[in-house]
């Protein structure tokens, strides 16, 4: 894998961990009243979060195939199962944690999947044949 695809994985993942804070900021907005100051507040979080994302992924496009990507989204489930454990305090079962392993195994395959889909490898150089038309 070339240097330059590892860079925008490794800022596709910390988009994507951007992007799970709104599982945290939307479940905090749930605990109070519609319409309340912090209700704003915490879908405010929310929607500013989305907007970020929205504009991220479309420059991730720009470097990274769509498949590679969109696999890799699927991270988030990871994201909120740590999430739910250090903010909610929520109980990590065995079957969480298979569920997040499938995940990564599911990201993995996709990824490394990509050069047969494609046909492409990262070694492999853009041709540089010139027509004489």
């Amino acid at each position: 894998m070339k240097k330059e695809n590892i860079k925008w994985l490794f800022i596709l993942h910390l988009i994507i961990l951007i992007y799970s804070i709104n599982g945290i900021s939307s479940k905090m907005a749930a605990s109070y009243d519609f319409l309340s100051k912090e209700w704003i507040f915490f879908y405010g979080i929310v929607i500013a979060l989305l907007g970020f994302y929205a504009i991220a992924w479309q420059q991730i496009l720009k470097h990274l195939p769509l498949i590679t990507s969109y696999a890799n989204k699927a991270v988030t489930t990871i994201w909120g199962l740590v999430w739910g454990t250090l903010v909610f305090h929520e109980t990590i079962t065995i079957e969480r944690v298979i569920g997040a392993a499938v995940v990564i195994f599911g990201v993995y395959l996709v990824v490394t999947g990509d050069e047969e889909i494609t046909g492409k490898s990262d070694s492999d150089e853009p041709s540089k044949e010139v027509s004489n038309d």
